[in-house]
This record gives structure tokens, C-alpha cells and sequence, in this order.
């Protein structure tokens, strides 16, 4: 075996000599965020729209979700240890690499082509990662050696002893997808992020891109966020041209523009359109995040977040990107300059208009 998966396997010999009671599940690839083997993946299907491919791209696997290996997990706490018990886990299906990544294009919709090479080292495979992330290129010189063994289940005692069901690959996919979204979507993913403008990643979705920006005003938490529920439509947007302009853009090429405007005669609500966003979530006097619905090489989200701050408020303004392919890449960084101009402003003018208000009655251009 490789280096590596010796060194798996050492880690089963350890505990079992520390006198500990002691159930070993040897597992191939864990598809689900997280998963170093599967991040790999991802991130080669995502930018990568032309790949040369080694013989061991089309080396057996078995992957399992990683919900099904929590679930053996689970149910190995209520079973009695055997000595020296080894489980091998696996999904339903058997697929090479290949397949696997052919399976994730599939389902984000995504082309690919991969040329086989018949000579292709781990250290000429790396550097398909090193155009993708440096972190992963030295991890995968070590990964690489091992997906010249075959990963599959040859002992079925697993299906025998436990009463998990692993799913197939084309479901696991589909699940770590839908789980991510939701982890998204519930979690407070900002929390951790700078408010310094910097391009960051969502921890856990390695295809996401984050600009993260703040403001602090005079102005109660109520008040700044009356300021950000009154944006679109008529009020307008702060730099109001330049969202015009791309509204245009996205009439173009067949999206919807600005045309819808916003409700008329009442406060937003979930499910709203917002010229060329939808109210994804709302939290009256606290939180607003819109999902982008214009024509975008990938998917985009806009979220306000207002606190109590030093007698004042304090605006979070976060834009995050989950880029389609190389494409989407190239888009989000080609208008960087532009989302630098845009985003660190328009959270000082909410935040600037949240103060006037509060001094003077009368409404104030969202646009100045």
C-alpha cells in the first residue's frame, strides 16, 4: 500500500492496542463537504474545462455519502465491540474517478473533457491542482500515490451487521449539494468573515467567493434598516446609474432587468422581486438577504445585517458568488474593481442617509 494508506490503517492499530474498545471502518472516498478526496474533486471539475487524466482516474472507488458513514458511526455505539473488528464501507456503487467527476458535472451543468494521458506521475497530476489551489497541490502529491489501489468493498459484513443502506453516487452528489445549500443558507456565515473588503472564501463550499464590507452609523438599528428595506425600484440604489447599467446588460442577454421594480404600497416580504433580485430572507429591523435572479455565470446572494453598536448601529453588507466553472471565475474577478467601488459604497451611504433621516423628516435620494 501507499504511504498513505498505511497510515489509515495504522491508526486502526493503535487504538486497538491501547486496551480501548475498538470498531474500525475502512471507507474510499467520503463524498460531502469537507471530504479532502472530494474538495480535490470539485475543485478540478469546477475550473478545469479541459483535463489530461492519468490511468488512475479510472481506478475503482466505492464512495460513500457522508451521511451514510455518520450513520455506521451512530450505530456502532450501540454494538458490542468484537476484537479487532474491521468494517469496510462503501455506497451502493462502484465508479472510478472518472466517473465521479463526470457525475459532478452532470449535475452543475457543467462540460467537460478529459484527455487520457498514459504517463502522467502524481507530481505532474499535482499541478492540476496547483492551478486550482496550492493547499491542495501538496496534500494531492501524497492522495495521488494511493488512487492507484483500488477502493472497494471485498468483505460485505458491514451490509450484515448494520442495518445502513448506502446510497448511490448520483444521490450522494445530490445530497452533499443540498446539504451545503442548507448549512448556507442557516448558518451565520458572516460572523466569521472581515469586514475589510477582502475576498474570502465560505468556509466549507470551496466554490464560493465572499466581499464583506461594514458601516457604522448614529442612527438606531431600526433606523438604518428602514434605510436598506426602502432599496429597489423607484428609491433606487445607491450608485443608482451603475445598477441601472447592468440591469441593462441583463435585459440583453434575455434576464430580467429592473424592470420589476418593488411591491407597491407595502413592506417587503420572503418571496418578494426586487428588480433583479428575490427576498430570500427577512428579519424585520435585523436582516435582509437577496438572491440574484439576472443572468450570471454561477449564483449570487446579497445580504444587510444591522446590530446595536456603541449607542449607534452597525451595518454588515455581505455579497457572496458560487461560481459556474472557469467562466464564472473569470467574471467575478474582471469586475473585483468595479464590486470595490459599489459595495464599500453603498454600505457608507446607507449608513450616512440612516443619520440624516434621523435628523430631518422628508425622504433623501437613495442616489446622491
Amino acid at each position: 500500500m501507499s504511504p498513505h494508506l498505511e497510515s489509515r490503517q495504522e491508526v486502526g492499530r493503535i487504538l486497538r492496542e491501547s486496551g480501548a474498545a475498538v470498531i474500525e471502518f475502512r471507507a474510499s472516498i467520503v463524498i460531502g463537504s469537507g471530504s479532502i478526496s472530494y474538495e480535490m474533486v470539485r475543485a478540478l471539475v469546477e475550473r478545469l474545462p479541459v483535463m489530461t487524466t492519468p490511468s488512475w482516474v479510472r481506478v475503482q472507488a466505492q464512495p460513500i455519502a457522508v451521511e451514510d458513514l455518520l450513520a455506521y458511526l451512530v450505530a456502532a455505539l450501540d454494538k458490542t465491540p468484537i476484537a479487532g473488528a474491521v468494517y469496510e464501507i462503501g455506497g451502493k456503487d462502484r465508479v472510478s474517478y472518472e466517473q465521479i467527476m463526470r457525475e459532478y458535472a452532470r449535475q452543475r451543468g457543467l462540460k467537460r473533457m478529459m484527455i487520457p494521458v498514459a504517463l502522467l506521475t502524481p507530481w505532474l497530476s499535482s499541478l492540476w491542482l496547483a492551478l486550482v489551489t496550492p493547499i491542495y497541490a501538496r496534500i494531492g502529491r501524497r492522495l495521488f500515490t494511493s488512487l492507484r489501489h483500488e477502493t472497494v468493498v471485498r468483505d460485505d459484513k458491514a451490509l450484515r451487521d448494520f442495518a445502513v443502506r448506502p446510497r448511490g453516487l448520483a444521490d450522494a452528489i445530490k445530497r452533499a449539494s443540498t446539504n451545503e445549500d442548507r448549512e448556507y443558507a442557516e448558518s451565520r456565515w458572516f460572523d466569521a468573515l472581515s469586514s475589510n473588503g477582502r475576498l474570502r472564501k465560505f468556509p466549507g463550499a470551496s466554490a464560493r467567493l465572499v466581499d464583506a464590507r461594514s458601516a457604522d452609523s448614529s442612527a438606531t438599528p431600526a433606523r438604518l434598516f428602514t434605510e436598506i428595506a426602502l432599496l429597489g425600484g423607484e428609491n433606487g440604489w445607491p450608485y443608482h446609474a451603475l445598477w441601472v447599467l447592468r440591469g441593462m446588460l441583463d435585459q440583453l442577454a434575455g434576464g430580467v432587468g429592473m424592470r420589476r421594480g418593488r411591491p407597491a404600497g407595502r413592506a417587503l416580504r420572503v418571496g418578494d422581486a426586487l428588480d433583479f433580485w428575490r427576498v430570500e430572507v427577512l428579519e424585520p429591523g435585523r436582516r435582509l438577504r437577496l438572491q440574484a435572479e439576472m443572468r450570471l455565470p454561477g449564483r449570487a446572494w446579497l445580504e444587510f445585517e444591522v446590530v446595536e453598536r456603541d449607542g449607534g448601529s452597525r451595518l454588515t453588507q455581505t455579497a457572496v458568488f458560487e461560481p459556474l466553472g472557469l467562466f464564472g471565475l473569470l467574471y467575478w474577478y474582471a469586475l473585483v474593481p468595479v464590486h470595490a467601488v459599489i459595495f464599500a459604497g453603498m454600505a457608507r451611504r446607507l449608513a450616512r442617509r440612516s443619520e440624516r433621516t434621523s435628523r430631518q423628516s422628508g425622504p433623501a435620494s437613495l442616489m446622491d
